[in-house]
């Protein structure tokens, strides 16, 4: 919520490697070379979330002659990555992990020389539960988050009917789409694997990564690699058996010496610490409120909240959320301004909420529950966070997190602290045969903060592309464009640091 806005895919609540793999956006990253930047200019960063720093980081490697500033209105750098420690817990009121499948993340942390901080997943207990007709049952082996590559898990499942398991089966024979145009994540489901298939196993996984209303989510923006799938290989089960040979054939992938995810061994918070500790001294300005940016006969020109002069630079970067960056850009380009309102944005309340194991009947055998709409409970996830990585939680303990609310239950983000804890614990014991109260619990609201790629949203962000490349000086990343996830955030960092740079090496 995946940067997280939410920087990163803060819901990718599972470690599994062969059952939940969070696929890229797989869109055009376009590059607009602007006139290679003067020698000591001085820009402005916008926001000190993972885009933010990483954008400093690039810039200041490509170029050490700039003169940097990391404006942020916050009192520490790492927008969501926000790690607690407490009573011998390490708690992520953030996301709590990135995946290797998508270079950029772990190049950053080889490059600030962090890597050897990297834990992964812990290796047994891998996977995740569905709740099915109020009780929990294990994600099949061999899918791959769309993509079914095990004939005995598809026929055994008791998440699927006999009718729906003959119907996912069949996906084998039905043939590809015609149309190019975008699709919604329901409508493609439907059309391959069936309903059941989409409202017992395909929603709850991609409500769980994107905190989406799937008869909305795009999947030219999300998951194109399955549209891609279908167009060149015939389908779903082909694609996917195909893609299982050559991960079985490939022994060279970087991300292989980690684990499909990974997480720094005392918290998220350590990676944006460990950029900032390399950036020059007074990059970073903390308590500075922008409200406003505008172009000037030489530059760009900031506004801050409580100071009556403006501030000048060569050129800005603006890494803040889209509804922020809208609200920047309002005044002075109110067409862009309208065009990034256009990104609808989600959000979710996270709870979490430590235990003593032995007040835990559940074996807790695996990295989390994800849980149908259709279920009708008051929560899209459950992720066991001490089962997922180490020294998360002290011996004989548990540490939660839990997801309320997202966009198709927005009611549940505007409950009290009092109501969403006697909810979560409600379901906790339930699922988990959770008892007693909590010995602590955090909780954070991130409302607003996860960008929604709705069907037709390559287009709107191509719109948000052209309108920035006619304005000098600006540019324009996060994860409200083309990817939500950390290695996504920096992928966009090191794009706009490119453009900036006339197409310099970043």
């Amino acid at each position: 919520m995946s940067g997280i806005g939410y920087d990163t895919n803060i819901l990718q609540c599972t470690g599994d490697n062969s059952a939940i793999i969070v696929l890229p956006p797989c869109m055009n990253y376009t590059v607009n070379a602007s006139p290679e930047i003067a020698a000591n200019s001085r820009v402005a960063i916008i926001g000190a979330g993972i885009t933010g720093l990483s954008t400093a980081y690039y810039l200041q490697k490509s170029r050490p002659d700039l003169q940097l500033s990391v404006l942020e209105a916050g009192t520490q750098a790492g927008g969501i990555l926000q790690t607690v420690h407490r009573n011998g817990f390490l708690v992520e009121l953030g996301p709590d992990m990135f995946i290797t499948r998508e270079p950029e993340a772990l190049e950053l942390c080889e490059e600030l020389g962090f890597a050897d901080q990297l834990i992964p997943t812990n290796s047994e207990n891998r996977g995740a539960f569905l709740v099915h007709r109020g009780k929990l049952q294990k994600m099949p082996e061999g899918w791959t988050m769309m993509t079914p590559t095990s004939l005995w898990s598809t026929i055994t499942t008791p998440l699927l009917s006999l009718r729906g398991k003959l119907r996912v089966l069949g996906e084998y024979f039905i043939p590809r789409r015609k149309e190019s145009s975008d699709e919604s994540l329901a409508s493609f489901t439907r059309r391959r694997l069936g309903r059941e298939a989409f409202d017992n196993i395909i929603q709850p996984l991609i409500g769980g990564i994107y905190t989406a209303d799937p008869e909305k989510l795009s999947m030219n923006a999300t998951l194109k690699a399955f549209v891609d799938m279908e167009r060149e290989d015939g389908g779903l089960i082909r694609g996917g058996l195909k893609q299982l040979r050559n991960r079985q054939s490939d022994t060279t992938s970087t991300g292989a010496r980690y684990g499909m995810f990974v997480a720094p061994r005392d918290g998220m918070q350590t990676l944006a610490d460990a950029i900032v500790n390399v950036l020059p001294a007074r990059t970073m300005e903390y308590g500075v409120q922008v409200t406003g940016v505008q172009a000037t006969e030489t530059g760009m020109a900031v506004t801050v909240e409580n100071d009556s002069t403006k501030r000048e630079y060569d050129k800005v970067i603006v890494t803040t959320s889209s509804q922020i960056t809208a609200e920047l850009l309002r005044e002075n380009f109110p067409q862009l301004s309208e065009t990034i309102d256009d990104i609808p944005l989600s959000g979710a309340n996270v709870l979490c909420m430590a235990y003593a194991r032995k007040d835990i009947d559940h074996p807790l055998d695996a990295f989390g529950i994800v849980c149908p709409i259709k279920e009708n409970r008051p929560v899209i996830a459950i992720s066991i966070s001490s089962q997922k990585f180490a020294g998360r939680a002290p011996d004989d303990h548990v540490l939660f997190r839990v997801f309320v609310g997202g966009a198709l239950q927005p009611n549940l983000l505007d409950l009290t602290d009092e109501q969403l804890i006697q909810s979560s614990r409600e379901q906790l014991k339930e699922l988990l045969g959770v008892r007693g109260e909590p010995l602590f619990t955090e909780i954070v609201r991130w409302h607003k903060k996860m960008p929604q790629y709705h069907v037709g949203h390559v287009e709107l962000v191509d719109s948000i592309e052209a309108q920035v490349a006619k304005i000098p000086n600006l540019e324009l990343a996060g994860n409200a464009y083309r990817g939500v996830g950390i290695p996504f955030c920096i992928r966009s960092a090191k794009n706009a640091v490119q453009r900036l740079l006339g197409n310099a090496d970043a």
